[in-house]
């Protein structure tokens, strides 16, 4: 197959040839036709996370194996089945689950892949979307995008779901109940969708660029918050008119948290789910006499995904802004990603899609 790969940490991926996966048992091989460029690919990319403290998790300590074909919201058609395989036949089109585990603990028969131990995810642990074709554990991890457009269907992988799961986290509370999103990239822009969907109506975008909330307030936000410098906690709580019972913050890096949770009420969860990078002091008497909480969301599993589609296919979920560029430019368009010239998602989008 062809791909285009991470070979070396921080350099320009290369288009190469890697050896096409022959499904075995319940696995289902399919021609990719899109695959969204998240941000969490430039983490790959670069190798490592930021842990705060001047420290950094290496990606190739945690078993990430170079060349990859990075990419974790796919869209791609079945062409071939594993002997195994039911429920799926070639030339169906499928977006593609990607937060795959061993397959046979608890966690992964209970459907809470994203969970398991031992993460085996399409992109990260092993080949993904940025190449011609993908290889799917089994059926279940593959769901019909029914009237919605392949391209925007492949960000609900990552980007719908991650924000879906991380709501429900939050959730229930009375829809005109301030819900602070920080960071209005792809996340933000998804998440204020879903909480629509959801018939939420108090919603404050937070974000360091005056054209993104511009685009935030556009998408549904009830109230946008300049994210940069001092007084930030000061303008949520000012436009929330109090402090707040929810944050989600989808940047997650030092400054956001340390803002982010000085905004809670009592009672108060702060939902932990960038990966932005950093660390965080909690004054640990006041964890307690507050109630406050401060969790983390790593992105979401299959039934989360089929719920997200669903909420899509009803038309009741408005998409974020999105554009396709031919997958032969997924060096140049993780380049405008890293750079900060992406609005909401770029798809790549293969030649027979």
């Amino acid at each position: 197959m062809r791909a285009w790969a991470v070979v070396e940490n921080g350099a320009d991926l290369q288009e190469m040839e890697l050896p096409t996966p022959e499904p075995t048992g319940k696995q289902v091989l399919l021609e990719v036709t899109h695959c969204g460029v998240c941000h969490s690919d430039l983490h790959i990319w670069e190798g490592y996370y930021d842990i705060g403290a001047g420290k950094r998790m290496s990606l190739a300590d945690r078993g990430v194996k170079l060349p990859l074909a990075m990419g974790h919201e796919i869209v791609g058609r079945v062409v071939k089945l594993g002997p195994d395989a039911t429920g799926v036949k070639v030339g169906d089109l499928r977006i593609v689950f990607p937060w795959v585990g061993c397959g046979h603990c608890d966690r992964c028969l209970a459907e809470e892949d994203n969970m398991c131990a031992e993460g085996k995810a399409l992109g990260v642990f092993q080949n993904g979307g940025y190449a011609t074709h993908v290889l799917a554990m089994e059926p279940r991890h593959l769901v019909d995008p029914g009237n919605v457009d392949p391209a925007l269907a492949a960000t609900y992988a990552c980007s719908g779901i991650t924000v879906y799961s991380a709501i429900k986290k939050v959730m229930p509370l009375p829809p005109d109940t301030p819900i602070v999103l920080v960071g209005a990239g792809g996340l933000g822009l998804n998440a204020i969708s879903v909480l629509k969907a959801m018939g939420h109506r108090n919603i404050i975008s937070v974000d360091v660029s005056d054209e993104k909330r511009a685009i935030a307030a556009k998408a549904g936000a009830t109230a946008t918050v300049d994210g940069s410098g001092e007084g930030v906690t000061e303008r949520i709580i000012a436009a929330a008119g109090g402090p707040v019972r929810a944050v989600i913050d989808l940047v997650n890096g030092t400054a956001t948290a340390r803002f982010a949770f000085a905004a809670l009420a009592k009672g108060g969860r702060l939902v932990q789910v960038g990966l932005f990078g950093g660390d965080m002091t909690l004054m640990l008497p006041v964890m307690a006499m507050r109630e406050l909480t401060v969790g983390g969301s790593y992105v979401g599993n299959p039934k989360e995904l089929r719920e997200l589609v669903a909420l899509a296919q009803a038309g009741t979920l408005k998409p974020l802004p999105y554009s396709t560029v031919p997958m032969a430019e997924a060096n140049a368009a993780l380049m405008r990603l890293k750079d900060g010239k992406v609005t909401g998602r770029v798809v790549l989008q293969a030649a027979a899609a």
